[in-house]
């Protein structure tokens, strides 16, 4: 685990883990989907910890999944079934982690960044935080057990709002009105106010929960068929130039060109999966 990634701090059996790569927006590459989780099982390990605080660095709380470095040339069989087991791997961790987690959103929260933070027992937003899971412009479909939660949480039609086309992107306190935050502080305040939360959760003897009084196999199953659906739009063409697009923007030319190598050889390889 790089500590130049992550930083972890213990307080009062309070252990805080503190994503710190602000100059990729704390996205996550795959170095920090490893650092995460090697947090999260050291401190479900660990019996002084009793409370888990996850926060970011900087202006966003998480850019979400970065693909850039994911994709690898292969038999598209191999690809499909990597894509199947990353993205359950990335939602199985928070599901299954023993203890009260609670997500500090310091900033911007986008895609898998939101949809994990729903997956813990609450979020304490900060005034600036916003959150945005833009399923439907980029040609996916909802991930991290949204089609459940997320209409079961926030009802229907506001569901529909989050992750289809219309794309609302709630405030903080926006958030706090649907359901999606409990909390909303100052943004100089968001540390010190999950802090408290969370030793008030340790002194309760506070427990693991998940929101919606979905039970851990709701949401295991929801897992596997989102991540099987996730791996087919994955690898259709409309999603591959829309990387292509974005990481050429970014001028990531040598990823941006292992995506476009993917998408204008598709009708070839499709064949195969």
């Amino acid at each position: 685990m790089s500590a130049d990634l992550l930083v972890v701090t213990t307080v009062n059996r309070v252990r805080t883990l503190r994503m710190n790569n602000p100059r990729r927006l704390n996205g996550w590459t795959l170095a920090m989907q490893r650092a995460i989780g090697e947090a999260l099982e050291a401190a479900a390990r660990d019996d002084d910890v009793g409370a888990v605080i996850l926060t970011g660095t900087g202006r966003y709380y998480s850019a979400g999944a970065d693909l850039s470095g994911s994709f690898r040339l292969g038999h598209p069989r191999a690809l499909r079934a990597m894509i199947v087991s990353g993205n359950y791997e990335l939602f199985d961790q928070y599901i299954r982690f023993p203890k009260p987690i609670l997500v500090a959103v310091n900033g911007t929260a986008l895609g898998a960044a939101v949809t994990t933070s729903v997956l813990c027992d609450a979020i304490i937003a900060a005034e600036d935080a916003t959150f945005s899971t833009p399923f439907a412009r980029l040609g996916v479909p909802p991930e991290g057990c949204s089609t459940i939660l997320f209409p079961r949480l926030f009802g229907a039609a506001t569901a529909e709002r989050i992750v289809g086309e219309e794309g609302f992107q709630p405030t903080a306190n926006e958030a706090l009105e649907i359901g999606l935050a409990q909390w909303v502080v100052p943004n100089e305040a968001l540390l010190d106010r999950a802090q408290e939360i969370a030793e008030g959760w340790i002194a309760e003897g506070r427990t693991r929960t998940y929101r919606g009084d979905v039970t851990r196999a709701e949401l295991e199953a929801a897992n596997a068929r989102e991540s099987e659906a996730v791996a087919d739009a994955f690898l259709s063409k409309r999603f591959l130039m829309n990387q292509y697009r974005f990481l050429k923007s970014k001028k990531k030319t040598g990823p941006a060109m292992t995506f476009y190598a993917l998408a204008v050889t598709r009708p070839l390889w499709g064949r195969l999966l």
